[in-house]
């Protein structure tokens, strides 16, 4: 409850995240959204879990139960390092755009994320530009068509098309408009959670056109990454992390129907999830398998930072 008082602006229309500025308010989905998370959440701390999971130290801020990692830990077995606790890893945790450095005992625990100071649109777009070897950004002066203009922070849903060659608004990115319709015409995003920079699994989260920028999403599947990406794009995917210094993430890949290339288009630190519209023993499920890979990674970095491996 602390949490809660402390994370949110309250008001009777809706809450404001004071971290982010994102607003939440008060209508019919959202509120059935939140249904839906406490159903999740009360089902994930009724799940059977091991005792032996890694303890994790966050910083700057916690990791809150409606962030991906939180629940993840919890089936891991794990938990956050208590205040004055010496953990098995530190990850950087901070729900912003740009992070800013943090002071850290001078101790010789792992940390996970603490170089992935930038994961704005443009910085994302060349990374995968140099992971992949083709590109995402246009300049919107020089090209003719459609683009996408979005603006550079993360979580703000703000894309929109527009018609170029056109002059480039102040504080936005310009990129290709991927036609990442499913065969109903739906469109598909491959939201693709990361851990240790691999990733682990794919959420196909669906919506219709007219709300593709969106994240209201009418369904979602859970896939393994094998099913959705050949051995040479997780290898590029994989790249492309090392490049951003992103250990732990959520990536959003969308593949253009056409080509059948893939793009990664936005990287987040501090990924939610899973997504609403997944069904709660699918949501379970790919919690314990980010749990599981959560696990077995801290286990493997402590074994090479103690010489074992």
């Amino acid at each position: 409850m602390t949490n809660l008082i402390r994370d949110f602006e309250w008001s009777w229309t809706g809450v404001t995240v004071r971290k982010t500025g994102a607003r939440v308010p008060f209508d019919a989905a959202h509120l059935s959204e939140i249904f839906h998370w406490c159903v999740y959440f009360v089902s994930v701390i009724l799940s059977p879990r091991s005792k032996d999971g890694p303890v994790i130290g966050f910083a700057p801020d916690p990791a809150r139960p409606w962030y991906l990692i939180w629940p993840s830990l919890f089936l891991a077995g794990g938990r956050s390092a208590r205040a004055g606790e010496t953990p098995q890893l530190w990850m950087h945790f901070e729900d912003r755009t740009h992070s800013e450095p943090v002071s850290l005992p001078d101790d010789s625990v792992p940390r996970w994320n603490f170089d992935a100071h930038d994961l704005s649109k443009s910085r994302v777009a060349a990374a995968f530009e140099e992971a992949f070897g083709y590109g995402l950004a246009l300049d919107p002066r020089q090209h003719e068509g459609f683009a996408v203009e979005k603006g550079e922070d993360n979580g703000i849903h703000d894309g929109r098309i527009v018609t170029t060659p056109c002059e480039p608004k102040l504080g936005k990115v310009y990129q290709k408009l991927i036609d990442n319709r499913g065969a109903d015409g739906l469109i598909e995003d491959l939201r693709t959670p990361t851990v240790r920079g691999v990733p682990a699994l794919v959420y196909i989260k669906r919506r219709p056109e007219q709300v593709r920028f969106s994240n209201d999403n009418t369904q979602c599947w859970l896939r393994s990454v094998d099913e959705i990406f050949s051995s040479e794009e997780t290898a590029a995917i994989t790249r492309f992390c090392q490049i951003l210094k992103l250990d732990w993430g959520g990536l959003d890949i969308l593949r253009d129907r056409t080509s059948g290339l893939i793009y990664i288009v936005d990287a987040n630190r501090t990924d939610m999830g899973p997504p609403i519209a997944l069904p709660l023993s699918d949501k379970l499920k790919s919690t314990y398998i980010l749990g599981s890979a959560l696990k077995l990674s801290c286990e493997k970095v402590r074994l090479r930072a103690g010489g074992g491996i």
